[in-house]
């Protein structure tokens, strides 16, 4: 997918979970192992959101174990970073023929 279709996936995810009372924390956080697409606080739980998006293809078979594997490791880079000691999930948002799916803690 071109960065240009993942950020317009990103902006329409951004805004479903804004619609479900998510406080958007960053998008696009970088590591050495990867990026997390979208940080966000629900409540006393983060949320580190992947995002998935296609039309021909079920975008969820693209949440790899080595995908959630680098994804749990920028988590505790941003933890670290940040010192943070808070309740946490991995959860996927997955945009695909018209509808949003929000798939909350996900794991290995």
């Amino acid at each position: 997918m071109s960065r240009k279709k993942g950020n317009i996936a990103e902006d329409l995810a951004v805004s479903y979970l804004q619609e479900k009372g998510f406080l958007i924390l960053e998008r696009n956080f970088y590591t050495l192992f990867g990026e997390i697409d979208i940080i966000a606080q629900h409540g006393r739980v983060m949320h580190f959101i992947e995002v998935k998006s296609g039309n021909n293809f079920e975008p969820i078979y693209n949440v790899t174990p080595k995908k959630l594997e680098k994804i749990f490791k920028s988590i505790q880079v941003y933890m670290l970073k940040n010192k943070l000691d808070i309740a946490y999930c991995i959860d996927v948002v997955i945009l695909s023929k018209n509808r949003i799916e929000f798939i909350e803690n996900i794991t290995l």
